[in-house]
C-alpha cells in the first residue's frame, strides 16, 4: 500500500496515471457480487419470459468488462486476453464471479469488478418485475495477480 492516492497530482487534480514506464506483465483479477433474491424469484428463474437471466447476465458482464474505460474516467483502455463471468443460483440468490486477464502495464481489477457489477444489475433487470426489493450486495475484489504491487487475496492481507 502507498500513502497517497495515485489518481491525483501534486495540486490535487484528478488525472490518469502514466503507466508507460511499467512493464507489460500478465495480470489477472477475480471479483464477485451477490444478488439477493427471494424464494419465489429464484423458483421463477427458469421460466423468465425475457430469457435465461443468468446467461444474459454473463454476456452483459463480459461486454461491460470490455468497456470499463468508457465507464470509469481514469481507467486505461485494456486489451483483455480473457474474461469469464459465471452466475450460479445459491441459497438466497445468485452468486456472480468474474475473472479478467491481460498482458499490460496496469491491472484488470476494475474490469473484473465492472463485469461482476453489471452482471448483477442485469439479474436485477431480468427479475425486477417479480420483486422490486432485490438487493445487490458485496461487490468485491477477491484476488489479483501481477504488477508492481504484487498479489492480493481477499482475507489474507
Amino acid at each position: 500500500m502507498t500513502d497517497k492516492l495515485s489518481h491525483f497530482d501534486e495540486a490535487g487534480q484528478a488525472h490518469m496515471v502514466d503507466v508507460s514506464a511499467k512493464a507489460a506483465t500478465r495480470r489477472e483479477a477475480v471479483a464477485s457480487a451477490f444478488v439477493e433474491l427471494n424464494d419465489a424469484v429464484l423458483a421463477a428463474l427458469p421460466q423468465n419470459p425475457k430469457g435465461n437471466p443468468l446467461e444474459v447476465a454473463r454476456f452483459a458482464g463480459i461486454q461491460a468488462a470490455k468497456r470499463t474505460s468508457e465507464l470509469i474516467p481514469m481507467c486505461h483502455p485494456l486489451a483483455l486476453s480473457f474474461i469469464d463471468v459465471q452466475a450460479a443460483v445459491v441459497a438466497g440468490g445468485v452468486e456472480i464471479r468474474a475473472t479478467a486477464a491481460t498482458v499490460a502495464g496496469t491491472g484488470v481489477e476494475m474490469e473484473a469488478m465492472t463485469a461482476a457489477s453489471i452482471a448483477a444489475l442485469t439479474v436485477y433487470d431480468m427479475t425486477k418485475a417479480l420483486d422490486k426489493g432485490i438487493r445487490i450486495r458485496e461487490i468485491v475484489l477477491l484476488s489479483k495477480t501481477g504488477g508492481k504491487s504484487g498479489d492480493y487475496r481477499r482475507g489474507t492481507s
